[in-house]
């Protein structure tokens, strides 16, 4: 299976358009006010046009009402739900069925215990994401540039498609694939050059990075 690359939290044409002919699977929006990478629904109806069906478009959300995904739904026609937030099981399933989209459901890890809750979400979500854990005061759960123990996966016995992200850059996203044997990688913060500037010759060296790990992988 050929590995998915989503660069996240794309906010201009210009690195949308970086991304997009680099090669990514997914392009992330981000629509949730607390991220520097929060777009409004005009830019995100946008530049979900500017994407043709070249990539994915997910839209990640943390914890949204109804009202907010009927209006993202509208406006973007994102292909997936990435739902960042701590969302119930219950939720997950509302969402799926309600919007007719598949849903990713991010699972945030700093020990062997916070995997606990893959049984759950595996019922109901089309691919998890694992992300590092945010520090208890951090104004929202992801896109802070720090990793996990990527071992803490290594013995993972997870039948639903599964993606990393937390911390990842060119320089290290070979590591984490082969420490997790994950499916795809997510990267955000570590394609910037400053929070919510995305730098597009560091989106350009991920996605490098990450295709020749599997080209290492067919030889």
């Amino acid at each position: 299976m050929s590995l998915l690359v989503k660069i996240c939290g794309l906010s201009t044409p210009e690195t949308l358009e970086t991304a997009l002919d680099a090669g990514a699977d997914m392009v992330g929006f981000v629509f949730f006010p607390p991220s520097p990478r929060h777009l409004s629904l005009e830019l995100g109806r946008a530049l979900g046009r500017q994407v043709k069906r070249r990539a994915l478009k997910v839209a990640l959300t943390v914890d949204a009402d109804d009202a907010t995904l009927d209006n993202i739904m509208e406006a973007l026609s994102p292909d997936l739900f990435q739902l960042h937030g701590k969302e119930s099981v219950a939720r997950l399933r509302d969402v799926r069925q309600k919007f007719g989209r598949p849903v990713m459901k991010a699972v945030p890890v700093a020990a062997a215990a916070d995997l606990a809750v893959l049984p759950g979400y595996a019922a109901v979500s089309d691919r998890i994401l694992f992300d590092a854990r945010a520090p208890k005061d951090a104004t929202r759960p992801g896109g802070l540039g720090a990793p996990f123990d990527w071992g803490l996966l290594e013995n993972l016995d997870l039948k639903l498609p599964y993606m990393v992200s937390g911390g990842l850059h060119a320089d290290n996203v070979a590591e984490a694939l082969r420490v997790t044997r994950a499916g795809g990688v997510d990267v955000s913060s570590g394609v910037e050059s400053a929070p919510g500037v995305k730098d597009p010759e560091l989106i350009k060296a991920f996605i490098r990075a990450a295709r020749a790990t599997q080209e290492l992988s067919v030889r």
